[in-house]
């Protein structure tokens, strides 16, 4: 079994921030360590689409450049059919249980991102997702602010 770190759109978006701050140092340099020590680090599609449509949106070519390097340099993974049908199921039964992660009407990123990260145990892999927003995620998966994460 192999741990298996996914990058939640907090931390991926400070990683892939051009403009420097002791935030985004502080994140870079975590994300540096866990590599070196041979972690395993992935982003998700929809953590992916979270930080690609603002940096579209403010024509931050910069950052969809350092999120198209990080990507290729890391790894990524792409949302699946069985993905999709586990974020539905993590869907409703958030709502059974009266603990929405989302409007009703919202595309719900955290229970696709919870899916993404559920699947991996099929293959003996122990996910966990770095994140800036524990409490939604934690519902289904193991989630865990990403400074915690060593």
């Amino acid at each position: 079994m192999s741990v298996i770190v996914l990058l939640d759109s907090g931390p991926l978006g400070m990683v892939t921030n051009p403009s420097a701050s002791a935030g985004t140092d502080e994140c870079n340099r975590w994300l540096e360590s866990l590599l070196l020590e041979g972690v395993e680090v992935v982003v998700p599609e929809i953590a992916d689409y979270e930080v690609r449509r603002e940096l579209l949106r403010a024509d931050k070519m910069e950052g969809i450049a350092r999120l198209n390097a990080l990507e290729s340099a890391i790894g990524y993974i792409p949302i699946t059919t069985q993905a999709m049908l586990k974020a539905a199921e993590f869907w409703a039964a958030a709502r059974k249980q009266g603990r929405p992660t989302a409007d009703d009407k919202a595309l719900d990123a955290d229970v696709i991102l919870a899916a993404q990260a559920a699947l991996l145990t099929l293959n003996g892999d122990e996910p966990v997702i770095a994140t800036t927003n524990v409490q939604h995620l934690a519902l289904f998966v193991e989630a865990r602010e990403w400074r915690e994460i060593r």
